[in-house]
């Protein structure tokens, strides 16, 4: 870090430490940062920046506003119930309903009862992240986007008994099938692969879009070159092993079997464990682990009509921190016991 970069964060502490207003603005990117397992505003505010472009491009604008309300809600419902104050101005309370404001935008229909029902959802997430946080302490993982993605399937199945409640993108139910192997027959070229691993990165917020991809990398590499290193690792690995599996084509081209990879790579092998020549191949191991994953929640989930969302990453993700096999952790600030509800990268690396 040189030294005027050092100089306009430390500035920007400073504001947020003297101004309510721009703290409040402060935690806000960081909790968009976080669902990257980053701590930065900036890497936050370039995140919102290429989430707005996903949506705006995709004629989804309502999309971005509903990502925008959901972490505005997660993080008001986290003061109002006087959470710790590191893991709130660290974002960690955001990034989870910030995901199922975005979800609940994408996948039901625009409507004032909808807009309702995000604002419900986005707080219950925040409940959620805190419930899951305290279950999850005597194994000592994180939550990571668990509390999105069970609070987004409880809204999401709801919405089916719901008649004034309606789907836009949701389902319809259907009973699993093996995929065609000609829908598995693609031209492999760099025109395919490399828009397809940039999708791998922007489905992380349910976006098919290459631009998008390619800021949230700029992103990550502001705050972590390695976090945005093992996102591109993560990106490639998924796409060419669901290649080779003979996952669908249409499917990999829009990202659907990269965006948990890629957050299992940035997780494994740069955010909980420090970066070494056996933390890698693990990493790489845990991203092909997440494209099986992917796969048979694909499969599993399709009766009931609602997505996998980023269960994938967080399944394999816990399965790869429980065993502790001597990989050295990345070293973390000391955080007081409740402080345990976020996604462990409580501090800029």
């Amino acid at each position: 870090m040189n030294i005027q970069e050092s100089w306009h964060r430390e500035a920007w502490r400073r504001a947020a430490d003297r101004d309510p207003l721009v703290r409040f603005v402060d935690v806000n990117l960081r909790g968009a940062s976080q669902v990257f397992l980053q701590n930065n505003p900036l890497t936050g505010l370039i995140i919102l920046v290429a989430v707005c472009w996903g949506a705006i491009s995709g004629r989804i604008p309502h999309v971005a506003i509903g990502a925008v309300v959901g972490l505005v809600v997660g993080t008001v419902t986290a003061m109002l119930l006087k959470v710790p104050r590191t893991p709130l101005r660290d974002g960690l309370y955001g990034f989870n309903p910030l995901l199922t404001g975005l979800a609940v935008a994408l996948f039901l229909r625009p409507s004032p009862l909808m807009w309702l029902y995000l604002v419900i959802g986005a707080a219950a997430t925040t409940v959620v992240t805190l419930a899951i946080g305290d279950v999850l302490k005597t194994w000592d993982v994180p939550p990571l986007t668990f509390p999105f993605v069970l609070t987004t399937w409880f809204l999401l199945l709801g919405a089916y008994q719901f008649a004034r409640i309606r789907s836009g993108n949701l389902g319809p139910p259907s009973l699993p099938h093996p995929v065609d192997p000609r829908a598995a027959q693609v031209h492999v070229t760099g025109a395919f692969l490399t828009p397809s691993m940039l999708r791998d990165v922007s489905e992380v917020f349910l976006l098919a879009n290459w631009v998008t991809g390619a800021l949230i990398l700029i992103a990550l590499a502001v705050n972590s070159l390695w976090a945005a290193g093992f996102a591109v690792g993560g990106a490639v690995v998924s796409t060419l092993v669901a290649l080779w599996f003979g996952a669908s084509g249409k499917a990999i081209s829009t990202g659907l079997y990269g965006f948990s990879a890629v957050l299992t790579a940035v997780a494994l092998g740069c955010v909980f464990y420090r970066p070494s020549w056996r933390v890698v191949p693990y990493a790489l191991l845990g991203v092909v682990f997440t494209v099986i994953v992917q796969a048979a929640l694909n499969t599993a989930l399709a009766p009931v009509g609602v997505a996998a969302l980023t269960a994938p990453f967080v399944f394999a993700t816990w399965l790869f921190l429980l065993p502790k096999r001597g990989l050295t952790p990345t070293r973390h600030r000391e955080l007081p016991e409740h402080d345990v509800v976020g996604s462990g990268a409580g501090k800029a690396r």
